[in-house]
């Protein structure tokens, strides 16, 4: 199953279009897309005997992010090996965690404001949790999982990296720095989900290529580890991590300029195309 939220309405990809949920349920399912995940189970089953058209047309561009609410958004750092190497930093033992706020999430067709720094680009894959989930070992976590999407972990690096005490937190949370989308995908429509190519292309020059059997904890350890420490809640979103070509390894180092155009994809999900402009 394809989730999108269009135009801040839930709707299922069909071969013809979308399917307002809302309407089609008859009122049993919200339009809201972040409310859909506390129902997730008993949205999935309504969705799988659901045996009606596609109702509205597909217009990609009134596209938002899948989960644009939130209640947590956590971030793996170092978790492809190449990156970590390119990072000039030792494979670490246990995920590197990070947050982006809330107020950083945008859809996959975003304009987004460069502030003053050097802003740096991460092609990520994102889960996003289906229940609430604590303490859950990584042998059950892919049942917490509502389904994948694909996001940019966009990094302020001045502000990031700031002595004495660096700001990861702020760095990657200015507006727009969490685009997401361009739709939410269930993991039994993948050939495996442990193994999905992703990357982007900054201008139409290839910047990062990978796939996610790479990474050094997979999604399902991720959430373990996660729920080891924290209650996670249906509708989470965690950013798993990017590979190697980041813009701050480059030499020379390559930031994002204004008039930029950041095409990101991952098989199976699509791409998104986040376009940077001037402060205002």
């Amino acid at each position: 199953m394809r989730i999108v939220n269009a135009a801040g309405r839930a709707s299922i990809v069909g071969g013809d279009g979308l399917l307002d949920v809302e309407s089609a349920s008859g009122g049993a399912f919200p339009a809201d897309p972040q409310a859909l995940y506390s129902l997730w189970d008993d949205f999935h089953s309504w969705a799988a005997g659901y045996t009606g058209g596609p109702t509205a047309p597909t217009d990609t561009l009134t596209f938002g992010a899948p989960a644009p609410r939130p209640r947590q958004v956590f971030a793996i750092g170092l978790n492809y090996r190449d990156h970590a190497a390119e990072s000039g930093m030792d494979v670490p033992d246990t995920p590197v965690v990070f947050t982006k706020f809330p107020a950083s999430i945008t859809g996959p067709s975003a304009v987004v404001e460069l502030p003053q720094g050097s802003v740096d680009f991460e092609t990520e894959l994102v889960a996003v949790l289906s229940r609430d989930t604590y303490r859950v070992p990584a042998t059950r976590a892919w049942d917490h999982v509502a389904g994948l999407t694909l996001g940019q972990d966009l990094s302020e690096r001045e502000l990031q990296l700031r002595p004495p005490v660096p700001q990861f937190n702020l760095g990657k949370s200015y507006p727009g720095f969490a685009p997401m989308g361009p739709e939410l995908v269930t993991a039994d429509e993948f050939p495996d989900r442990d193994d999905i190519g992703l990357g982007c292309r900054l201008n139409g020059e290839q910047m990062q290529k990978s796939r996610t059997s790479d990474m050094i904890f997979p999604v399902a350890e991720i959430i373990a580890y996660l729920s080891s420490v924290l209650p996670l809640y249906a509708g989470d979103v965690i950013f798993t991590g990017t590979p190697a070509g980041i813009g701050m390894a480059r030499d020379p180092a390559r930031f994002l300029r204004p008039g930029d155009a950041l095409v990101t994809f991952a098989e199976g999900i699509g791409s998104m195309r986040t376009q940077f402009i001037s402060p205002l």
